[in-house]
């Protein structure tokens, strides 16, 4: 189940800096975004357009407590604003800090952080929502890890409390301090039940699951997802006990990287959290069906029953103990003083592999932004870094040469099969002569259980033909191929092989590598190549430092193309036989002609 982003504190100015402090430290999960034009230091993140900043925070899920004008917050989300019951928490503190108004997401989080701050900041939260104003609570908004199986029926639940009328308040597990039983009645038309059990809803009765459940699970190597699936729903189900009331689900750290555990994890949407054997077997003792066989093949006594308890923690109890069919075994504890599984053992590691695009903030992805504010450590070539400096700020990170990529990737392997959360940051798109390739070739090579446990994003970016394209109009725009001029991984007939069959087949060709310092053979012959298969008039696109401030693009003939002129930070495009160089207006643009013209002609 993946975890709400980190929530934003937007700041505009030098000034809000204190305040957002005092915000982030009320938080704890928060970054400080700070625009860079005017405050140099003190935020995690910088921006330089701060309504698409904003659109972007909102619409990957963001919480956003903006330090400014409410206007600026309601005019960037605006375009972006759907079902509100999807909609993220948006709040509003006036920068003399008197005032914290949630604009919008009052019932997904807003009203109670607008209370909580106000608190913390000892000032007034300006909460509008009718139920909250009245009754002081809203249903749709209870604490972290609830869940509401019905939601349906809150409203005519809430419109009998606003009227006066008796609502029956049932708690059966959980803290009973919310919902406050002040507003409730021992009878009444309606009923809320706060339960873990399964059996509890109809069209008066509102239901709703406190996370009091720890789920144990083990299994044979190899099992199928569907098998695991089908015992644990089976032994719920004979047990009247409701899957969502299971806070999270655990085993064994040498069942990481098992299907049938992450399978399950999925189908239930709760987190996947493993421990070692010696964690486990600090609960031997409360164990009810100890095993000396399973202690000699994993090192603990049980690994259902254990991993239930560890996730229940103090106060938890075994209420379904070992339950065994031939492939599958699970357990469940409760602690009816609610589950922070947090704390307790680590979930499997995340590598996320992104694309940071040619280098500018305006090409990066949503999700590589989102990745990188979401990855605990970074790890890059240096330069990459710098491109993202912004977005990395205090993290720590793990950089290394060029020529030294394999060690990249696997130290980004390394960091995440500990359960961390790794960004491993390529330029360009990381599938397109990046990394992402390399981390899935040294998971195959190493077949080691850890590794093959992390879970693995990979986050397109922009390429450098792509951005090339675009920069000088649309000479991509039929077919078109990429081919590396670096012969150190790839050798040099197989190039030479590649770069008479491009020529062949009167493809676009993008040159990535296309020459260094050592490397100076390859391009010269490239273009002698070339010369044989389109005309000597052929547009050459020759990009440099795509997306920084000193980028150059110009377009050449190909008989007029000097390979001496190109280095590392270029990339060549060459047109095909029909790729054309048009200048009108004082304009210069690049395009490879498709059929739609003789189409509409015919």
């Amino acid at each position: 189940m993946p975890l709400k982003p980190t929530a934003a504190i937007l700041i505009l100015t030098d000034s809000a800096l204190p305040l957002a402090a005092k915000v982030k430290s009320a938080l704890g999960q928060a970054e400080i975004h700070g625009f860079k034009k005017r405050i140099e230091e003190g935020c995690d993140t910088y921006f330089t357009e701060t309504i698409s900043h904003i659109q972007k925070l909102y619409k990957s899920g963001h919480s956003i407590i903006g330090i400014c004008a409410s206007g600026i917050l309601i005019r960037a989300v605006a375009p972006t604003l759907g079902d509100k019951r999807d909609e993220p928490a948006l709040l509003s503190l006036s920068e003399d800090g008197q005032f914290i108004i949630p604009l919008l997401g009052g019932h997904h989080g807003a009203n109670q952080m607008a209370r909580d701050l106000a608190s913390h900041l000892n000032i007034h939260a300006a909460v509008t929502t009718a139920g909250d104003l009245k009754l002081g609570f809203s249903l749709d908004e209870p604490p972290i890890g609830y869940k509401l199986e019905n939601p349906e029926v809150m409203k005519p639940i809430t419109a009998a409390l606003l009227a006066g009328e008796k609502v029956q308040l049932i708690h059966e597990a959980g803290d009973e301090s919310w919902p406050p039983s002040e507003v409730f009645s021992s009878s009444g038309e309606y009923c809320v039940f706060v339960t873990d059990k399964s059996d509890r809803v109809n069209d008066k009765s509102l239901v709703i699951h406190p996370p009091v459940l720890a789920l144990g699970v083990g299994c044979e190597r190899n099992a199928p997802a569907s098998g695991l699936i089908s015992h644990v729903k089976k032994q719920l189900d004979d047990a009247n006990l409701s899957a969502q009331s299971i806070a999270a689900m655990g085993s064994i750290d040498i069942k990481v990287d098992e299907a049938a555990m992450n399978g399950l994890a999925k189908e239930l949407d709760i987190p996947f959290r493993v421990f070692e054997a010696s964690a486990l077997n600090k609960y031997k003792d409360q164990l009810q069906n100890p095993s000396e066989i399973v202690f000699k093949e994993t090192g603990c006594y049980g690994v259902a029953e254990g991993s239930a308890l560890s996730l229940a923690g103090d106060g938890g109890e075994l209420i379904l103990p070992k339950q065994k069919d031939p492939k599958h075994t699970m357990a469940i504890a409760r602690n009816n003083k609610g589950i922070n599984f947090m704390d307790k053992g680590r979930e499997a590691g995340k590598l996320y592999v992104i694309g940071i695009g040619p280098g500018t903030e305006n090409w990066r992805t949503a999700e590589a932004v989102h990745l990188l504010q979401d990855a605990e450590e970074i790890v890059g070539y240096q330069l990459y870094l710098d491109l993202c400096d912004d977005l990395i700020a205090g993290k720590p990170t793990h950089n290394s040469e060029l020529g030294e990529e394999e060690a990249r990737a696997r130290r980004a392997l390394e960091l995440a099969a500990e359960g961390k959360k790794i960004a491993l940051v390529c330029s360009g798109d990381p599938g397109i002569y990046a990394l992402a390739t390399l981390v899935f070739e040294l998971i195959d090579r190493a077949d080691d259980r850890a590794w093959n446990g992390v879970d693995v994003t990979v986050a397109p970016g922009i390429s450098a033909f792509q951005a090339a394209a675009a920069r000088i109009g649309a000479p991509i725009n039929h077919d078109f191929c990429t081919i590396s001029l670096s012969d150190l991984l790839t050798p040099r007939e197989h190039i030479l092989k590649r770069l008479n069959a491009a020529g062949e087949g009167d493809f676009v060709i993008s040159f990535y590598n296309p020459q260094s310092l050592r490397r100076r053979t390859l391009l010269p012959e490239a273009k002698e190549i070339l010369l044989k298969h389109r005309p000597d008039t052929t547009p050459v696109v020759i990009a440099r430092n795509l997306g920084r401030p000193d980028e150059t693009v110009r377009v050449v003939k190909l008989s007029e193309f000097n390979p001496e002129e190109v280095d590392m930070l270029t990339l060549v495009m060459i047109g095909n036989s029909e790729t054309r160089f048009v200048e009108r207006g004082g304009k210069v643009f690049v395009y490879t002609p498709r059929g739609y013209a003789k189409k509409m002609t015919d």
